[in-house]
């Protein structure tokens, strides 16, 4: 399968007015109007505002939502970002809804999509200044997605990472929190992944753990049962992670 590099989109960016101050009040951004209902209501669960503020995200910066599914952050990175700034949705083509992004992207001429097959996922080098994820890092780990398509490794995935953020760029990883142990089982069984590995295999790649919070901890979770289990469902304790490219 050809692969896909996002180069021409990224590199027209790379020359966006330099970074102001960080938004003083993402609570503002969360309580924008013209987000969707549907991603309103998953505000009390996923405390939007204080993972913004963890994140540190800034106006002007150039962003890719990885996995961004139905656009719950992109929406908000997008105003948190500002106009001379830039957020990429970027997801598995096998999961675009055109409908639902339609509605994510109308009024955020900021906002880009970006779909292709699994296996052609690539950002393009040295044109982001974050990159973003949210309860996906562990689906790296699936060995095949939902839709049935191979993964690539891993590590191949965190090397482009590297290769896309500018020096000093930064990931934000927030995820459900796994058992120690095999990390593809783990994620295969439970959706979760260890803290630990996570900051292994971001070593591996090249990256510097920087900050950690326990903003989205919940004590009354075990690490035992799959995340889509009914009793447990949008309650796991979830890891905050930031991590810079050197």
């Amino acid at each position: 399968m050809t692969r896909l590099a996002f180069a021409l989109p990224f590199a027209a960016l790379c020359l966006a007015a330099p970074l102001a101050a960080a938004p003083s009040d993402y609570a503002a951004v969360v309580a924008d109007s013209n987000r969707l209902a549907d991603n309103r209501k998953l505000d009390e669960q996923r405390l939007p505002a204080e993972v913004m503020d963890f994140a540190g995200i800034k106006r002007g910066d150039v962003v890719a939502d990885w996995q961004a599914g139905g656009g719950y952050y992109t929406e908000m990175l997008a105003r948190a970002v500002g106009p001379k700034g830039r957020v990429y949705g970027v997801f598995n083509s096998a999961f675009f809804k055109p409908d639902v992004w339609a509605k994510v992207t109308a009024g955020r001429p900021n906002v880009l999509t970006l779909a292709a097959p699994q296996s052609a996922l690539q950002l393009a080098p040295g044109s982001l200044d974050m990159i973003f994820t949210h309860l996906t890092f562990h689906d790296l780990y699936l060995g095949t997605n939902r839709a049935g398509d191979p993964l690539p490794d891993p590590q191949g995935v965190l090397a482009n990472w590297f290769a896309a953020l500018k020096p000093g760029g930064t990931v934000i990883v927030a995820d459900h929190i796994g058992p120690a142990g095999d990390t593809t089982a783990i994620a295969k069984r439970l959706h979760r992944i260890d803290p630990e590995a996570v900051k292994r295999e971001m070593a591996r790649a090249g990256f510097v753990s920087v900050a950690e919070s326990g903003v989205l901890h919940r004590s009354e979770d075990a690490h035992e049962l799959g995340v889509f289990d009914p009793s447990l469902r949008g309650h796991t304790d979830r890891m905050l992670l930031k991590f810079r490219r050197p």
